[in-house]
Formats: structure tokens, C-alpha cells, sequence
């Protein structure tokens, strides 16, 4: 292309967009309504796809409770949705007898430990007490299990566990309800109408999804066992792997373990279950591809509706500016240039309505995200898709009204009345 030439297209392009924003000014509703319909459609997926990728970064790192090369085996799914299965249900309990058979046989495990909760609780220290704090019971490295670290004092030791010492963990919110100005540690707490010593402050982690991270008191297993548990209780055993490389050995040794202990027949599928992170996460995407698909849907039919009404305004515009049609065409300007300028509108009307409806969407998933207390994500990959698609929109609905009006005849345009 000649110099000449792209200074001539550069010059048309300009011109074409000076009069297509002219005209929709003049139409200042029509266009509103037509940039509505657009927004609305690139609203609803980038609102949704903000929204999805919000949560599923927290949810992957929520989810990422087990550590490094870590698994979990319990009697139930982590991830269940409905009413509980049968045969999960009439499951064996998983007892501390089975968890310490399982410590004991497995060789390659660099960690074995178990934990138990339950709520409804009453801690008391002096003249206060907590409200929803939860009570788990746990033995060493049961904190992996939690997601936490100690902040101060120490963790629960075997020694703990063996002797059923009663000693107690605390997280920030029972320290916030019982300890608002004192130090916890070495302070005696009343758990049940049972005095329990504080060895040790967990970090404070936060809130996901507006519920608090930080609402529980750990004590060793034992103790919780023989005081606090009823006979529907079933543990719940998290195993390390020394490394990436034995991680599929060592859930293949625990699972062959663990059906020996329950006697599980060969053949029969295992009566607990097995969770990773790679399979809390992947069940997770499993459930949003299904609304990523509807929001998709929806989405395009929305924008499909709002290219038909780009159409019908460009056909309208065409009507009423034959007259002007024809006036350009008898000074000289060609079909390319009449083109140029109708596409040009229907481009600018879908590109604008795209921009404010990827502000209003990423808006709109952020605000999920404030009310749900997790960290803001920006989907550049579905604003871009949403902007290129608006484009696609306005080309394709605008050819028509554009040839059409690059095919009237100049003496007729001029006629028109």
C-alpha cells in the first residue's frame, strides 16, 4: 500500500468515525437503548466469569489445606452436594484403633496424623466466654490439617497425646473472646466445665467466604475422644509423602493398608475415602463449568439480541440519512468510503456498549467478592473475548445496513424526501 493510499484509508477512517459519533449523537435514545442491549449481554459473562475466577482462586487456595504432598482418607467425600449417599452413611466408622494400626504398618509416610471436631461447645476463661467456637481434636501435625502454624508457645506433642494431658491450642477468635488483654499462654480455660492449660496461639488466617478461618480449640485427641466424641464420630487421617516422587506409592500403600485393617474384600471398592488437593480443586472446576457454560449461553443470546438491534438502527439511520447518502456520493465519496462510515457506527456502537458492560460485569464480580471476604480477580482473558466479540458483533450486524447504503444511487438519494 502507497503512502498515498494509507493516508487517504487513515483519513476516511477518521472522517467515518467523526460522523458516526455525530449521528449517534443526534440519536442520543435510540443509541442508549441499542448500547444497553450490548452491555447487558457482555455484562452477564464478564460479570459471572469475575465472579467464578474470584472464587475459584480462593477456593484453590482454601482447598489447599493438606500441604505438600499431602491426601486425606475419611468415611465421607470433603465435596458432597445433596443429601448424604447411602452407602457412605452405612460406612464403618474410622476409629483411633484403625489410625494407629495405619501409623504403625505403613513404612513410607513422612507424617501420619488424624483429627476430629465437633461444635456446640462452651468455652469458659474467668467470667467470659466464646460464641461458635468449634472443638477439634488432634495429635501431631494435626495443624497441617487445619492450614495453620502456631504463633506462640508450642504444638501438641506425642507425649501429649499418650497421657491424655489436657492441654489446649488456641486460634484468634477464642483468644479475641477470652484474652482481649491478657497473653493466653500458661492460662487455664474451662472447656465443658474441664480445665484445660493454653500451651500454645495459632496465626490469625482470616475469613473465606465470610466465614472465619480462625473459630477452634485444639487438644489432643485422646482427651477429646474420652470426653467430648459419641459413637458416630470417624476420624479423619492425613498422610504426607516424603516427596512428589513417592506420593503415588505411599496413597497406594495407605489404601492397601488401610482396606487390610477393615477388611475390605478384594475386588470391592474401598469404604472410605481418598481427597487430594488435585481432586478437591478439579471437583470444584467440575461444578462452575456448568455455570460457566449457562452464563456463556445466556451471554450470547443477549448480544445476538443486541446485534439484531444494531441492525434494525443502522437500517433506520440509512432511511433517514438517503438524502446525505447521496449528497457524499455526488462529491465524490465512494462505496468503500460509505461503507467505512456506517460500519464504523455499528463497530462504535457495539465496542462502547462492550467496554461498559466489561466495567459493569468486572464491577459486579468484584462486589461478590467484598460481600464473600476474598481477594478481587480481573479476568483479563473474558474482557478481551467480550471487546472482540462486541467488534464481531458490530461488523457482522452491520454489513447489511452499510452495503445497503453504499448501493443506493446518487440522482435517487438525491430525490428522496
Amino acid at each position: 500500500m502507497t503512502r498515498t493510499k494509507r493516508s487517504h484509508l487513515k483519513n476516511t477512517l477518521k472522517e467515518s468515525f467523526r460522523m458516526a459519533v455525530d449521528a449517534l449523537k443526534a440519536n442520543k435514545l435510540r443509541s442508549i437503548l441499542t448500547l444497553l442491549g450490548i452491555a447487558i449481554g457482555v455484562f452477564s459473562v464478564i460479570g459471572v466469569m469475575t465472579a467464578i475466577r474470584t472464587m475459584e482462586s480462593s477456593i484453590t487456595e482454601g482447598l489447599n489445606v493438606f500441604g505438600t504432598n499431602t491426601f486425606l482418607i475419611q468415611k465421607y467425600p470433603v465435596i458432597q452436594v445433596g443429601h448424604r449417599d447411602g452407602k457412605y452413611r452405612n460406612r464403618q466408622n474410622i476409629s483411633y484403633n484403625q489410625y494407629q494400626e495405619l501409623k504403625e504398618r505403613s513404612t513410607l509416610p513422612k507424617l501420619v496424623t488424624v483429627i476430629d471436631g465437633t461444635g456446640g461447645i462452651s468455652i469458659k476463661y474467668k467470667d467470659k466466654k466464646t460464641k461458635g467456637v468449634y472443638l477439634n481434636g488432634g495429635g501431631v501435625g494435626s495443624l497441617r490439617t487445619l492450614n495453620a502454624f502456631i504463633g506462640d508457645g508450642r504444638d501438641i506433642t506425642q507425649q501429649d497425646v499418650d497421657n491424655y494431658r489436657r492441654v489446649a491450642i488456641i486460634a484468634m477468635d477464642a483468644v479475641d473472646q477470652l484474652f482481649p488483654f491478657e497473653d493466653p499462654l500458661g492460662k487455664s480455660i474451662s472447656i465443658n466445665g474441664i480445665d484445660f492449660n493454653v500451651i500454645g496461639v495459632l496465626e490469625r488466617v482470616g475469613e473465606l467466604f465470610g466465614q472465619s478461618q480462625d473459630n477452634y480449640v485444639l487438644i489432643p485427641i485422646t482427651n477429646y475422644l474420652q470426653r467430648f466424641a459419641d459413637q458416630r464420630s470417624s476420624l479423619s487421617i492425613t498422610i504426607e509423602a516424603q516427596s512428589v516422587e513417592l506420593y503415588d506409592k505411599t496413597m497406594d500403600e495407605a489404601i492397601g493398608v488401610l482396606r487390610a485393617i477393615r477388611k475390605v474384600e478384594p475386588g470391592a471398592e474401598n469404604d472410605f475415602e481418598v481427597s487430594s488437593n488435585a481432586e478437591l480443586i478439579e471437583t470444584f472446576s467440575g461444578f462452575t463449568a456448568g455455570i460457566k457454560l449457562f452464563a456463556f449461553a445466556v451471554s450470547v443470546i443477549a448480544l445476538v439480541v443486541a446485534g439484531i438491534g444494531i441492525m434494525n438502527i443502522m437500517l433506520v439511520s440509512v432511511t433517514e440519512r438517503i438524502k446525505e447518502i447521496g449528497i457524499r456520493k455526488a462529491i465524490g465519496a465512494t462505496r468503500r468510503d460509505i461503507i467505512t462510515q456506517f460500519l464504523s457506527e455499528a463497530v462504535f456502537l457495539s465496542e462502547f456498549g462492550g467496554i461498559v458492560g466489561v466495567l459493569l460485569g468486572l464491577a459486579g464480580g468484584n462486589l461478590v467478592a467484598m460481600l464473600l471476604h476474598v481477594p478481587a480477580q480481573i479476568p483479563i482473558d473474558w474482557a478481551i473475548i467480550g471487546l472482540v466479540v462486541c467488534s464481531v458483533i458490530g461488523i457482522g450486524f452491520g454489513i447489511y445496513p452499510a452495503y445497503k447504503a453504499a448501493k443506493l444511487d446518487p440522482i435517487d438519494a438525491l430525490r428522496y424526501e
